[in-house]
């Protein structure tokens, strides 16, 4: 695996790497051709390095045996960013650390497969942020991020989509899909938008009032 930046420019988004499924190199390869600096949970960073992976910053609490000097070694020049802080998760923690820096944006990879418990959280957290911090999470099956009130899209024909809600999301209305909702709420645990299609080649539109409705453009 090649190493990034080649974009060097905090405007564009940053790429964490988290700890769960890998994605393909495919996948992997194009969002590190375009990423400025590249973030690494600390419970990742040997997957990373096996990869020939450049990484900018080592991000967690590390809760493990840790021997900084081993990484500033094979991974030089790199930050490492110790957050003892239990209350939140690594991943929690990079997406701190980026807003701090005043960077806008993330894509995040390696968040969901592997432990159950860990996807759910990593993606319903993904609420937390929709207002400081543009958030895009990858797999090689999903594209996933909080829509603002007012989203528009073109899609082609038979895309799948889905509207998750985290929480209650109310009065949704949406343009073009196969299931289309009008004034409608969606609630986590109890109806929620899951795969919906988009009818024909064009804009699809979704507007809502309240809570966070997550956007998971999917395909087998």
């Amino acid at each position: 695996m090649s190493s990034h930046h080649i974009v060097r420019d905090d405007q564009e988004p940053a790429l964490i790497i988290a700890n769960g499924a890998a994605c393909s190199q495919e996948l992997m390869g194009q969002l590190l051709e375009w990423s400025p600096l590249v973030v690494v949970l600390d419970s990742a960073i040997e997957r990373v390095i096996e990869l020939g992976i450049k990484v900018d910053v080592l991000i967690g609490d590390f809760d493990r045996d840790f021997n900084a000097d081993v990484y500033r070694e094979k991974q030089y020049p790199i930050e490492i960013v110790h957050i003892a802080d239990q209350d939140s998760t690594d991943l929690e923690k990079a997406c701190d650390y980026l807003i701090k820096r005043g960077i806008p944006a993330a894509n995040i990879i390696w968040a969901t497969g592997k432990r159950a418990d860990h996807t759910i959280t990593n993606i319903t957290n993904l609420s937390k942020y929709k207002d400081t911090l543009k958030i895009t999470m990858y797999d090689d099956y999903s594209r996933i991020y909080p829509l603002p009130k007012n989203f528009k899209k073109w899609y082609e024909k038979d895309t799948i989509i889905s509207l998750i809600p985290i929480g209650e999301v109310t009065n949704i209305t949406t343009t073009n899909l196969m299931y289309t909702l009008t004034n409608e709420s969606l609630i986590l645990g109890e109806r929620t938008g899951s795969s919906n299609a988009v009818v024909e080649d064009g804009l699809v539109t979704v507007t809502y009032d309240k809570g966070t409705l997550l956007m998971m453009e999917c395909h087998d």
